[in-house]
């Protein structure tokens, strides 16, 4: 299975659609891109298998794994890249500026009704993400 994203890279954040079996599911934000600096860039476009992952802070969230270079990118709720996020992806419901949004739990609760299903048949789901010239 595969997610994809089709990204719009934007001076202070990267914003993008979200797309699941030819449909718009939701949008998300991501910082800028930087060169794929740690901890202030987007990374880079490319195809990467998911993975469920758990933690105190951010409960039941996604790894993105296989990311060159970097490692515990995550996809998780936020609704500003630039306060909330060091590298990873959010899903928001609307977008409303560069790397920012609104309803971003919501967006979160459905991508995990979404994709928790098909991972717990051990089906492997790919994140695609494109630039805005790829689409």
């Amino acid at each position: 299975m595969e997610l994809e994203i089709r990204r719009t890279y934007l001076l202070n954040g990267t914003n993008g659609e979200i797309w699941f079996n030819h449909e718009l599911l939701c949008y998300s934000i991501e910082l800028p891109w930087e060169e794929n600096k740690e901890e202030i860039s987007c990374i880079p476009e490319g195809i990467y298998p998911l993975e469920r992952r758990c933690d105190e802070h951010f409960g039941w969230h996604f790894q993105v794994m296989d990311v060159p270079g970097r490692d515990l990118i995550l996809i998780h709720p936020a609704n500003d890249a630039k306060k909330e996020l060091k590298g990873c992806i959010a899903p928001v419901s609307i977008l409303t500026g560069d790397g920012k949004g609104d309803s971003s739990r919501a967006m979160f609760t459905k991508l995990k009704s979404i994709l928790f299903p098909v991972m717990n048949k051990e089906e492997q789901v790919l994140l695609k993400i494109l630039g805005s010239e790829e689409v």
